[in-house]
């Protein structure tokens, strides 16, 4: 295993997906306009392997706030609404 790794030739297993077919999968999936099972299916991997290569790429760029920070340290959902009582 060192003569291999001397020679350069200690891998690991090789990727399902190209860079280039991995950027195109998510392309799809964030479009929107199909489900995993059929980006799964349509680029021959499993369902997991669509929803790394969407974790690997990050959040899209128009979604995140400049600087990469929350602009609110809550969740929106957890704000409470004032009572008023009758």
């Amino acid at each position: 295993m060192a003569l291999a790794k001397a020679k350069g030739r200690l891998r690991g297993r090789s990727p399902k997906l190209s860079r280039s077919q991995e950027a195109h999968l998510v392309g799809l999936y964030r479009a929107g306009r199909h489900t995993t099972g059929e980006l799964a299916e349509l680029s021959g991997v499993s369902r997991a392997t669509v929803y790394r290569a969407v974790g690997r790429a990050g959040p899209p760029p128009d979604e995140s706030p400049p600087g990469g920070t929350p602009t609110s340290t809550s969740a929106p959902w957890a704000t409470t609404k004032p009572t008023t009582t009758p």
